[in-house]
């Protein structure tokens, strides 16, 4: 194979090429989805903003994590969406490399703002007493911010030793976005100590935090069977249960396409797999926290009477 690295500026992304009827088809599903993820992320920040019950550092944890939904479905769903209404379904090399920094970088982050609201989790139920001192606003700034630094620096090793490697002719990634393990393969030169770095750093962060995440509830579901009171008792299963059914969702999914045997499997598997932890579990987090916890549905209905009055004073005036 010819080294054609000086020529390579664009890859393709193959996607799903499939007959442009079905095309149509995904693309009404994935642009209704995309606006209902926006949508529903975004009336939780607005609740979370105009609510001044809910500006708590687990709801300031909230917002923030459902911010980042919004720019992680943001990341690739424009650029896949455009790729099913053309024919050209090419992507700057520049442009790859950043929609993949991007998307995982802000992945990284969410992992770090999981951990983040277990650890608020565990201090609110296990630690009641010193929770009010412990966990500040100030301090949940401080702890969002540092989320925010390290997701965006951890994942700049992995990917600068992939976008200094020399890709061939054959630019084709059978993809709907770009994933660091799939940009290795065009590369004309093997690269196994850079294919080992992603693995590792993908290990190392998956299940650190997972380990963190897990023992935190752990601990909570302890203090949670030492409660005497029914009512109590249900309080806190009800506060954590939305934290723990989007860390499942989450996780699951992750670990499906970058721990499990199915990383072998063939390239339609891989696409179905990652379309859904990057555009189908966005929209279900919101759904999530917004139908098991009591505030946050009465600060969407407060949210939504605000709205609906203003839009009738605006008619009248």
């Amino acid at each position: 194979m010819n080294n054609c690295s000086s020529s390579v500026s664009k890859f393709i992304l193959l996607g799903f090429p499939y007959a442009w009827e079905i095309q149509m088809l995904l693309f009404s599903i994935f642009s209704g989805r995309y606006i209902l993820t926006l949508i529903g992320n975004l009336c939780i920040i607005c609740a979370v903003r105009w609510d001044h019950q809910l500006q708590t550092p687990m709801y300031m944890l909230l917002a923030n994590f459902s911010f980042l939904e919004i720019w992680f479905i943001t990341s690739t769903v424009p650029t896949m969406l455009a790729n099913f209404l053309s024919e050209n379904t090419t992507i700057s090399v520049s442009g790859c490399f950043l929609q993949s920094y991007f998307f995982f970088s802000i992945g990284t982050t969410e992992t770090f703002f999981l951990c983040a609201m277990a650890f608020d989790r565990y201090l609110a139920i296990c630690r009641p007493l010193h929770y009010p001192t412990v966990m500040t606003v100030q301090r949940c700034i401080r702890i969002g911010a540092c989320c925010w630094v390290c997701g965006f620096l951890y994942f700049l090793l992995p990917v600068y030793p992939i976008s200094q490697l020399p890709f061939c002719c054959l630019n084709k990634i059978d993809h709907v976005l770009c994933d660091p393990d799939l940009l290795i393969k065009p590369s004309c030169v093997p690269a196994p100590a850079t294919e080992i770095l992603c693995a590792i750093y993908n290990s190392v962060l998956i299940f650190s935090t997972l380990l963190f995440i897990t023992s935190s509830y752990i601990l909570v579901i302890k203090a949670v069977l030492r409660v005497t009171s029914a009512e109590g008792g249900h309080k806190a299963f009800s506060t954590c249960g939305s934290h723990l059914a989007v860390v499942s969702l989450f996780y699951g999914c992750i670990m499906v396409v970058y721990v499990s045997p199915t990383a072998g499997n063939p390239a339609e598997i891989q696409k179905i797999m990652s379309l859904f932890y990057s555009v189908i579990t966005p929209l279900f987090n919101p759904l999530i926290y917004s139908l098991r916890n009591k505030e946050m549905k009465v600060a969407l209905r407060k949210l939504f009477r605000t709205l609906l009055f203003s839009q009738r004073h605006r008619r009248n005036v």
